[in-house]
């Protein structure tokens, strides 16, 4: 079989969809005969008929149909692919550290993508704040300030002890004094945990060997049963809403490190900022909000690359 051009499918999707070869004609600013001999031409490239004739008449076969129909779509790929070349939509690019990403920037950017079809998005994951500089909009954890960039805060990171719901029945976890019954996965934060919680500073306390790089690692090994880990409530909620994990306390260490979410100081473009303002509500709608610190997010002014 030979290959049809892409001028003579075109043509037959026309006569399909028209339904007669002058009409087709009209639409192609061709000539009947032009048509017609186009069409006789694909008969033999393809070795089948695609209408059937009476007298002037010509009626596509079934066959015919449906390749039309897939050719008029595949033309309509055609034209949104040459459409999306001459007017690219605005694209914004997004770092976030990994279980951030995963666990509450990924869900929502689904919903802003959804009610902003003419916008792309592309998120990487990454905890170098210098692999920013190829972002339009960052998501970093800390105290700041970072140079160069303007700080929006989101959330403050809100620490508490979570661990597999068997565990916390097995070990009988119900004083912070009782977490000496079981392995705790290590965290700089541990220390002040403990002390602020009210636990007795007297060493009982042991600490696992593994340093898991990040809260998503740490929240697989409390789910594997290896120990209790101290994970941020603001990302892991749903998993203790799911009966995944379990808080076995309602004491929350927040310290000064935040969420923020960062733009370019010289950033002009709206797309941007406008995604950073939705990002902002979203921190500050329903129980995100409830979860703030006590104390006032703190504020930094643009700086200076």
């Amino acid at each position: 079989m030979k290959r049809p051009s892409l001028e003579s499918l075109r043509i037959l999707a026309a006569c399909v969809r028209s339904g007669s070869f002058v009409a087709a004609a009209e639409t192609l600013f061709l000539t009947p005969a032009a048509v017609s001999l186009r069409i006789r031409t694909l008969e033999q490239d393809l070795g089948t008929p695609l209408f059937v004739r009476r007298g002037p008449r010509a009626t596509a076969t079934e066959e015919a149909i449906a390749l039309a129909t897939r050719i008029d779509r595949a033309l309509g790929e055609i034209d949104l692919a040459l459409e999306a070349f001459h007017h690219p939509r605005p694209l914004i690019r997004i770092t976030a550290p990994p279980t951030f990403a995963a666990r509450w920037l990924a869900p929502r950017l689904e919903q802003y993508q959804a009610a902003h079809p003419d916008l792309a998005i592309e998120l990487d994951v990454s905890t170098d704040m210098r692999s920013g500089n190829g972002f339009d909009v960052a998501i970093r954890t800390g105290s700041g300030p970072w140079p160069g960039w303007r700080s929006h805060p989101l959330f403050p990171v809100d620490l508490m002890p979570m661990l597999d719901p068997d565990q916390a029945v097995r070990r009988r976890i119900v004083q912070p004094a009782d977490l000496a019954r079981c392995l705790l996965l290590p965290h700089p934060d541990w220390p002040r945990w403990l002390r602020e919680a009210g636990a007795p500073d007297d060493g009982r306390f042991q600490f696992g060997a593994v340093d898991y790089p990040s809260h998503e690692l740490n929240a697989d090994a409390a789910l594997a049963g290896k120990g209790v880990a101290l994970l941020p409530r603001s990302l892991f909620g749903p998993m203790l809403d799911a009966g995944r994990l379990v808080a076995p306390f309602e004491q929350a260490l927040v310290d000064a490190d935040w969420h923020f979410a960062l733009l370019h100081a010289e950033e002009t473009r709206q797309e941007p900022a406008d995604l950073v303002a939705w990002l902002l509500s979203q921190a500050r709608t329903g129980e995100d909000s409830a979860r703030l610190a006590p104390s006032d997010p703190p504020r930094f002014e643009a700086s200076a690359p």
